[in-house]
C-alpha cells in the first residue's frame, strides 16, 4: 500500500486494472450483508482484492484517517472529510465508497458529480457530535434568536455536522469551516454580523476564538434543552459567540492531567492536540492542529522526537508504525478510539464492492436537492476564503 504521507496526492497505480461497466440499476439490499459475517478473515483481502480489480476505474475508495488499519489499506485515497469529498469529485469513478462516517458521505454527496453514486459501507456509521445538533433544534435555536431582536448572528457549522445542519447554515447567510480554516471562516463571519452561532462543536468554537482574541467571558454555551439556550436576553448580547453545546466523544476524553502525566513520564515529551480537545488541554499542549496539520507536524519533525498525541488512536498508531525513528504515543494511556468509525469493517467494504460487481448498488447515500444546493452554498463560501 502507498505511504501514508504520500497517499492523498495520486490514486494507487497498483489497483488500476481494466475497467468494467456495472449496470445503471435502482439502489437495492442486495445479498443481505449478514452472510458475510460469516467470511473467513483468511480470505477477506483476496475478495477485496478480486472486487476491486473487476470493478478497476469504475470505484474509488475514501478512506478516513480515523479508521482501521484492514480497511484504510484498500483506500485509493486517505484524509480528512473535506479532502477526501474533494479527490472523488475530481476523480473519474462512477462509485465513491466512503469508508467515513455518514456527514461524511453526504459531503461526498454533495459535492459529488451528477455522473457519480456515493455508498457508505455502513449506514449506522454515524458520528456522536454531528447528532448533537439536530436540525429541529436549530431551527427552534434561531427562531428564539430571532425573538430575541437585534442580535444579527451569523451561523457558522463546523465540517462535523448532517447536511441538513450544512443546507441550514448556507439558507442563512452561513459558512461551514473545517478545523484548519476555522479562524478565517470566523473572521468572515464576524464581519458580516455582531455574533457567531458556531456549530455543533463547541470546543473548536472556543479554542478558535480564543486564539483570535475573543475573550471567554464573551462565550456563551447554548444549551438546546434550555429556554434561550440556557441565557437572558441581556446575556446573549453581551456574547460575541454562541457555542452550541456539543462535543467529540473522542477529543472529549483528553484531559489537562493527561498532558500533566505525559511530561513527567518523558519530560522530552512535545504534545500535538486536536482543536476539539477542552479548552484546558489545548491551553497546556505544545502544538494544536487538524488530524492534517498534526500529521504534517509529526512526519516534518526531527528523528528520535517523543511526541504525545490527542487524537483518534488508530492515526496515533499508524503513525508510530510508520516512523520508527521517532517516539510516538496516545495522549490517553486508556486509548481513545472512535467507535462509529470504528463500525465499518473488512467484511462491510467486500459487501458493497461485489454487490457493484454483480450490479447492485447498496447503502447510497442521497442528499435531497434543496438542501444539497444550501449546504453547497454554504462550503463554496468557506472554499472562497482558502
Amino acid at each position: 500500500m502507498t505511504a501514508l504521507t504520500g497517499i492523498d496526492n495520486a490514486v494507487t497505480s497498483a489497483r488500476q486494472p481494466e475497467t468494467i461497466r456495472v449496470p445503471e440499476i435502482e439502489p437495492g439490499v442486495g445479498c443481505n450483508f449478514d452472510s458475510y459475517l460469516l467470511v473467513p478473515d483468511t480470505s477477506l483481502d483476496d475478495r477485496i482484492g478480486r472486487a476491486v480489480a473487476r470493478l478497476g476505474r469504475e470505484v474509488v475508495i475514501l478512506g478516513h484517517h480515523y479508521q482501521r488499519d484492514e480497511v484504510i489499506r484498500w483506500a485509493h485515497f486517505r484524509g480528512d472529510s473535506l479532502r477526501l469529498s474533494q479527490q472523488a469529485a475530481a476523480a473519474d469513478a462512477r462509485y465513491i465508497v466512503f469508508c467515513g462516517v455518514h456527514f461524511m458521505a453526504e459531503s461526498a454527496d454533495i459535492l459529488r458529480r451528477p455522473h457519480q453514486t456515493v455508498i457508505l459501507p455502513d449506514r449506522n456509521a454515524g458520528c456522536s457530535m454531528a447528532d448533537m445538533a439536530s436540525i429541529e433544534q436549530v431551527e427552534a435555536c434561531w427562531d428564539e434568536l430571532e425573538s430575541v431582536g437585534g442580535l444579527h448572528v451569523v451561523p457558522v457549522t463546523y465540517m462535523n455536522s448532517s447536511a441538513a445542519i450544512k443546507g441550514f447554515t448556507g439558507r442563512h447567510g452561513g459558512a461551514v469551516c473545517t478545523s484548519s480554516n476555522a479562524a478565517a471562516v470566523l473572521q468572515w463571519a464576524f464581519q458580516r454580523g455582531d455574533r457567531v452561532l458556531f456549530l455543533p462543536d463547541e470546543h473548536l468554537g472556543r479554542n478558535t476564538a480564543y486564539r483570535m482574541g475573543v475573550p471567554l467571558d464573551r462565550m456563551v454555551i447554548w444549551d438546546p434543552f434550555q429556554p434561550l439556550g440556557g441565557h437572558t436576553p441581556q446575556a446573549l448580547r453581551a456574547a460575541r459567540i454562541l457555542l452550541w453545546k456539543g462535543y467529540c466523544s473522542v477529543h472529549q476524553r483528553f484531559r489537562p492531567e493527561h498532558v500533566d502525566r505525559a511530561r513527567a513520564a518523558d519530560p522530552q515529551v512535545r504534545v500535538i492536540v486536536h482543536p476539539e480537545c477542552r479548552w484546558e488541554v489545548v491551553q497546556k499542549a505544545d502544538f494544536v492542529g487538524s488530524t492534517e496539520q498534526i500529521i504534517r507536524t509529526v512526519v516534518a519533525a526531527e528523528p528520535g522526537s517523543h511526541w504525545a498525541v490527542g487524537t483518534e488512536i488508530h492515526l496515533v498508531n499508524r503513525l508510530g508504525k510508520e516512523l520508527t525513528d521517532r517516539r510516538v504515543q496516545s495522549l490517553d494511556p486508556n486509548v481513545c478510539v472512535c467507535t462509529t468509525m470504528f463500525r465499518i469493517a473488512p467484511q462491510h467494504l467486500l459487501w458493497v464492492l461485489e454487490n457493484l460487481v454483480e450490479g447492485r448498488v447498496v447503502n447510497p447515500i442521497v442528499v435531497d436537492a434543496e438542501t444539497k444546493a444550501y449546504a453547497r452554498l454554504a462550503l463554496e463560501r468557506m472554499l472562497a476564503l482558502c
